[in-house]
Protein backbone atom coordinates (compact mmCIF):
# COMPACT_ATOMS: atom_id res chain seq x y z
CA UNK A 1 0.00 0.00 0.00
CA UNK A 2 1.18 3.59 -0.78
CA UNK A 3 0.42 6.47 0.82
CA UNK A 4 -2.63 8.78 0.34
CA UNK A 5 -1.90 11.87 -2.09
CA UNK A 6 -4.69 14.51 -1.94
CA UNK A 7 -4.87 16.11 -5.48
CA UNK A 8 -6.98 19.10 -5.69
CA UNK A 9 -8.87 19.60 -8.67
CA UNK A 10 -11.72 21.77 -10.22
CA UNK A 11 -14.33 19.21 -8.79
CA UNK A 12 -13.25 19.10 -5.31
CA UNK A 13 -10.46 16.74 -3.75
CA UNK A 14 -9.31 13.25 -5.45
CA UNK A 15 -7.57 10.60 -3.49
CA UNK A 16 -4.73 8.95 -4.89
CA UNK A 17 -3.02 5.42 -3.98
CA UNK A 18 -2.18 2.61 -4.86
CA UNK A 19 -2.72 -0.98 -3.84
CA UNK A 20 -1.31 -4.94 -4.67
CA UNK A 21 -3.34 -7.37 -5.89
CA UNK A 22 -2.87 -9.76 -2.92
CA UNK A 23 -4.07 -6.37 -0.59
CA UNK A 24 -7.22 -5.90 -3.03
CA UNK A 25 -7.96 -9.76 -2.16
CA UNK A 26 -7.62 -8.96 1.40
CA UNK A 27 -9.79 -6.09 1.54
CA UNK A 28 -12.49 -7.58 -0.31
CA UNK A 29 -12.84 -10.62 1.81
CA UNK A 30 -13.02 -8.45 4.68
CA UNK A 31 -15.53 -6.29 3.61
CA UNK A 32 -17.65 -9.13 2.40
CA UNK A 33 -17.22 -10.79 5.54
CA UNK A 34 -18.48 -7.37 7.13
CA UNK A 35 -21.43 -7.22 4.65
CA UNK A 36 -22.86 -10.44 5.73
CA UNK A 37 -22.41 -9.93 9.17
CA UNK A 38 -24.53 -6.80 8.38
CA UNK A 39 -27.11 -8.73 6.62
CA UNK A 40 -27.20 -11.38 9.01
CA UNK A 41 -27.88 -8.74 11.96
CA UNK A 42 -30.83 -6.80 9.37
CA UNK A 43 -32.51 -10.59 8.90
CA UNK A 44 -32.76 -11.47 12.59
CA UNK A 45 -35.13 -8.32 13.63
CA UNK A 46 -38.39 -9.33 14.02
CA UNK A 47 -41.37 -8.82 11.43
CA UNK A 48 -42.94 -5.52 12.24
CA UNK A 49 -46.58 -5.07 11.19
CA UNK A 50 -46.88 -1.95 12.17
CA UNK A 51 -43.51 -1.05 9.76
CA UNK A 52 -45.36 -2.79 7.03
CA UNK A 53 -48.19 -0.40 7.09
CA UNK A 54 -46.45 2.52 7.55
CA UNK A 55 -43.61 2.19 5.66
CA UNK A 56 -41.25 3.02 8.81
CA UNK A 57 -38.51 0.33 9.36
CA UNK A 58 -38.18 -0.95 12.66
CA UNK A 59 -34.90 -3.04 13.48
CA UNK A 60 -34.10 -4.98 16.73
CA UNK A 61 -34.99 -4.15 19.89
CA UNK A 62 -32.74 -6.22 21.66
CA UNK A 63 -28.69 -5.41 21.66
CA UNK A 64 -26.30 -8.40 19.41
CA UNK A 65 -24.84 -10.96 21.17
CA UNK A 66 -21.74 -11.29 19.17
CA UNK A 67 -18.97 -9.15 20.54
CA UNK A 68 -18.72 -8.31 17.39
CA UNK A 69 -21.93 -6.94 16.45
CA UNK A 70 -21.66 -5.51 19.96
CA UNK A 71 -18.92 -3.22 19.05
CA UNK A 72 -20.13 -2.33 15.59
CA UNK A 73 -23.85 -1.37 16.97
CA UNK A 74 -23.23 -0.24 20.27
CA UNK A 75 -25.95 0.83 22.56
CA UNK A 76 -26.95 4.35 22.11
CA UNK A 77 -27.06 5.50 25.85
CA UNK A 78 -24.44 4.48 29.12
CA UNK A 79 -25.73 6.17 32.27
CA UNK A 80 -23.19 7.70 34.01
CA UNK A 81 -23.92 6.40 37.30
CA UNK A 82 -25.69 3.33 38.08
CA UNK A 83 -29.24 4.42 38.90
CA UNK A 84 -30.03 2.70 42.60
CA UNK A 85 -34.24 1.39 41.22
CA UNK A 86 -31.14 -0.37 38.27
CA UNK A 87 -30.88 -0.14 35.00
CA UNK A 88 -34.04 -1.02 33.58
CA UNK A 89 -34.79 2.71 32.27
CA UNK A 90 -31.18 2.64 30.35
CA UNK A 91 -32.25 -0.91 28.62
CA UNK A 92 -35.63 0.64 28.09
CA UNK A 93 -34.11 3.72 26.06
CA UNK A 94 -31.78 1.97 24.19
CA UNK A 95 -34.33 -0.69 23.34
CA UNK A 96 -36.31 1.87 21.59
CA UNK A 97 -33.32 4.00 19.76
CA UNK A 98 -31.57 0.89 18.47
CA UNK A 99 -35.67 -0.38 17.04
CA UNK A 100 -35.68 3.12 15.48
CA UNK A 101 -32.17 3.72 14.44
CA UNK A 102 -30.54 0.17 13.58
CA UNK A 103 -31.99 0.02 10.30
CA UNK A 104 -30.39 3.13 9.06
CA UNK A 105 -27.32 2.42 10.77
CA UNK A 106 -27.14 -0.87 8.84
CA UNK A 107 -27.78 0.84 5.52
CA UNK A 108 -25.43 3.64 6.02
CA UNK A 109 -22.48 0.86 7.56
CA UNK A 110 -23.36 -1.28 4.02
CA UNK A 111 -23.02 1.64 1.88
CA UNK A 112 -20.20 2.51 2.90
CA UNK A 113 -18.63 -1.08 2.20
CA UNK A 114 -20.14 -1.77 -1.17
CA UNK A 115 -18.86 1.53 -2.31
CA UNK A 116 -15.27 0.54 -0.83
CA UNK A 117 -15.77 -2.67 -3.30
CA UNK A 118 -16.94 -0.80 -6.03
CA UNK A 119 -14.28 1.66 -6.06
CA UNK A 120 -11.59 -1.33 -5.40
CA UNK A 121 -9.05 -1.59 -8.87
CA UNK A 122 -10.00 -5.35 -9.55
CA UNK A 123 -6.24 -6.32 -9.70
CA UNK A 124 -4.36 -3.94 -8.21
CA UNK A 125 -2.45 -0.96 -8.81
CA UNK A 126 -3.00 2.76 -8.70
CA UNK A 127 -6.39 4.01 -8.54
CA UNK A 128 -8.20 7.62 -7.48
CA UNK A 129 -11.41 8.21 -5.00
CA UNK A 130 -13.83 11.29 -4.76
CA UNK A 131 -14.11 12.62 -1.71
CA UNK A 132 -17.32 11.43 -1.17
CA UNK A 133 -15.79 7.51 -1.95
CA UNK A 134 -12.78 7.98 0.37
CA UNK A 135 -14.93 9.10 3.61
CA UNK A 136 -16.83 5.91 2.54
CA UNK A 137 -13.69 4.03 2.10
CA UNK A 138 -12.39 5.10 5.96
CA UNK A 139 -16.04 4.74 7.41
CA UNK A 140 -15.76 0.39 5.92
CA UNK A 141 -12.22 0.41 6.96
CA UNK A 142 -12.97 1.37 10.75
CA UNK A 143 -15.95 -1.19 10.42
CA UNK A 144 -13.73 -3.88 9.48
CA UNK A 145 -10.91 -2.46 11.90
CA UNK A 146 -13.49 -2.71 14.65
CA UNK A 147 -14.94 -6.30 14.08
CA UNK A 148 -11.11 -7.87 14.09
CA UNK A 149 -10.00 -5.85 16.59
CA UNK A 150 -12.92 -7.14 19.01
CA UNK A 151 -12.24 -10.74 17.54
CA UNK A 152 -8.43 -9.76 18.58
CA UNK A 153 -9.56 -8.70 21.80
CA UNK A 154 -7.50 -5.21 21.34
CA UNK A 155 -8.06 -2.71 23.47
CA UNK A 156 -6.17 0.30 24.36
CA UNK A 157 -3.46 -1.06 26.14
CA UNK A 158 -2.46 -4.14 23.01
CA UNK A 159 -1.67 -6.43 22.05
CA UNK A 160 0.77 -4.90 19.88
CA UNK A 161 2.25 -8.26 19.40
CA UNK A 162 1.51 -12.38 19.59
CA UNK A 163 3.88 -15.22 19.71
CA UNK A 164 4.70 -16.58 16.04
CA UNK A 165 2.79 -19.56 16.71
CA UNK A 166 -0.23 -18.10 18.11
CA UNK A 167 -3.57 -18.82 15.68
CA UNK A 168 -3.84 -14.96 15.63
CA UNK A 169 -0.61 -13.74 15.51
CA UNK A 170 -1.32 -13.36 11.10
CA UNK A 171 -5.06 -11.61 11.73
CA UNK A 172 -2.82 -8.89 13.96
CA UNK A 173 -0.23 -7.87 11.17
CA UNK A 174 -3.86 -7.19 8.88
CA UNK A 175 -5.64 -5.27 11.71
CA UNK A 176 -1.97 -2.74 11.69
CA UNK A 177 -2.06 -2.60 8.09
CA UNK A 178 -6.13 -1.29 8.23
CA UNK A 179 -4.99 0.77 10.87
CA UNK A 180 -2.29 2.35 8.56
CA UNK A 181 -4.14 2.07 5.50
CA UNK A 182 -7.24 4.45 7.85
CA UNK A 183 -4.45 6.86 9.47
CA UNK A 184 -3.47 7.63 6.16
CA UNK A 185 -6.54 8.29 3.96
CA UNK A 186 -7.81 9.85 7.37
CA UNK A 187 -4.94 12.73 7.57
CA UNK A 188 -5.39 13.10 3.39
CA UNK A 189 -9.41 13.76 3.86
CA UNK A 190 -8.43 16.75 6.56
CA UNK A 191 -6.10 18.29 4.29
CA UNK A 192 -2.64 16.87 5.49
CA UNK A 193 0.07 14.95 4.72
CA UNK A 194 1.46 12.38 6.03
Amino acid sequence: MRKWKRVEGPSGPRFRSALAAHEVELLSSLVTSLLGMLDDREASAPRDELAEITGMRTGNSVAPQDDTMKRLLPDFYRPATEHPAGSSAAESLNSALRSLHEPEILDAKREAAQRLLDTLPAAGGKFELSEQDAHAWASAVNDVRLALGTMLDIGADGPDRLPGDHPMSGHLDVYQWLTVLQEYLVVSLMGGSR
